[in-house]
């Protein structure tokens, strides 16, 4: 191809975007990158043995409020 050839084509133009577009891409693609976050562990998805833990200590609480009331 010569260079007149060249001069004569159209240049093409870059996809126009709009700015809504471009954050909702963005968006997007931090939401699938990021990693999901830890929850909480709520007393529906501790362990037993955390479980078995609370309620031990929750006992030994409630004991220790007993003797110094009865003191």
């Amino acid at each position: 191809m010569s260079a007149t050839e060249r001069e004569t084509r159209p240049r093409q133009q870059p996809p126009v975007v709009s700015m809504r577009d471009l954050l909702a891409s963005c968006a997007a693609a931090s939401a699938v990158s990021t990693p999901p976050r830890e929850e909480p562990l709520t007393v529906e998805h501790e362990s037993e043995e955390s479980r078995e833990n609370r309620e031990h200590q929750e006992r030994h609480q409630e004991r220790s409020g007993r003797r110094r009331d009865a003191a």
